[in-house]
């Protein structure tokens, strides 16, 4: 077993309720222990699908299927399975100071174009007035 796939133990407890299992509706996965494990891979070291290992299969086809388990809610029953099983994993708790966001999860450099709630009619006051004073102008100099 490499260092970032999922152990035996877990695999055995989960194996049972993943999607793509022959005698279900739909294709037939070709292998859901290596598709968990490039999950796995991807959340251990926080690098980009793209840079996802070529071992695991193509990084879009991987994504794909995690976005897809991810809208029907198989993660969820997956994490209530395995948290059942070991208490410890009841609760998770990250520390934000070692967490790394990818250059680019900032967005576009510059943000978004600012613009006015309302536009200004012809007929309002201006926005700002002229001084009260009049401008200092040294004197006795010519």
């Amino acid at each position: 077993m490499r260092r970032h796939e999922i152990s035996d133990e877990s695999w055995d407890r989960i194996k049972d309720m993943l999607p793509g299992r022959p005698g279900q509706h739909g294709w037939i996965a070709k292998d859901n222990r290596l598709f968990i494990n490039a999950v796995l891979w991807i959340g251990k070291t926080g690098a980009p699908w793209r840079d996802l290992p070529e071992r695991f299969g193509l990084w879009n086809s991987v994504w794909k299927r995690f976005d897809r388990w991810s809208y029907k809610g198989i993660w969820l029953k997956i994490f209530d399975t395995l948290a059942a099983a070991d208490p410890d994993l009841e609760w998770l708790i990250l520390d934000s100071t070692v967490i790394r966001a990818h250059q680019h999860a900032a967005g576009k450099k510059g943000g978004k174009p600012r613009r006015l709630l309302a536009a200004p009619r012809a007929d309002s006051a201006p926005r700002s007035t002229p001084p009260s004073t009049p401008l200092a102008t040294p004197c006795g100099l010519s």
